[in-house]
């Protein structure tokens, strides 16, 4: 997880390590996003070196689009601390949150797979993640099934034969871009948000 973003199958790479600004910068592309609302940037307070924490009020990051989750497998990961019931850690701009919580406390996606037999259904888990400590936590599309993960272990899968078209912008700490509800914003801490174009298996 310390590798760095010379990896050739990085999408992209925000490590969330600026101390200021409003620019969260792509350390493997050029997907830089830009940070609105007032998140405040925590140089020392990541888990990887520097965070950006979220006031669950109007805080988000935006940034073009990156990926089309039914194209091909991927995988995404991030680390955070915090947040609620319904808020948003990924999402796509008129498409569906890749990762966030559900009413419970608990890790889920809205990446619906196309298979006929729960086409439209999220992917839930029994994994709580507003504890309040860090969690990394990511979704795996591996061309067959959806894979949660939380802490380097699977907490919930099933089959699918893809995955349903999305090609909006990437938002980071809410939920559908800036039309979002209220209660989709993240109030907490988001860091070294990770999206590759393979299968990564923690």
């Amino acid at each position: 997880w310390g590798q760095e973003s010379d990896d050739a199958h990085f999408i992209a790479h925000w490590k969330l390590d600026e101390t200021e600004g409003m620019f969260a910068y792509d350390s493997a592309g050029e997907n830089d996003g830009m940070v609105l609302g007032r998140p405040l940037w925590q140089p020392e307070g990541g888990q990887l070196n520097g965070a950006l924490e979220f006031d669950g009020v109007d805080g988000f990051i935006m940034a073009d689009f990156v990926t089309n989750p039914a194209e091909s497998p991927f995988s995404v990961f991030a680390w955070i601390k915090g947040g609620g019931p319904g808020q948003v850690i990924i999402s796509q701009q008129s498409g569906v949150g890749w990762l966030q919580v559900n009413a419970d406390g608990t890790l889920m996606t809205e990446l619906t797979g196309s298979d006929a037999r729960s086409a439209g259904a999220p992917l839930y888990s029994e994994t709580v993640i507003t504890d309040g400590n860090w969690h990394r936590v990511g979704f795996v599309w591996d061309g067959a099934q959806r894979i949660l993960y939380v802490d380097d272990i699977p907490v919930a899968a099933d089959e699918q034969s893809g995955l349903d078209s999305s090609t909006g912008g990437l938002t980071i700490g809410v939920g559908r871009g800036q039309g979002a509800q209220t209660s989709s914003f993240w109030s907490g801490m988001i860091d070294d948000v990770r999206i590759y174009d393979r299968v990564v298996k923690p």
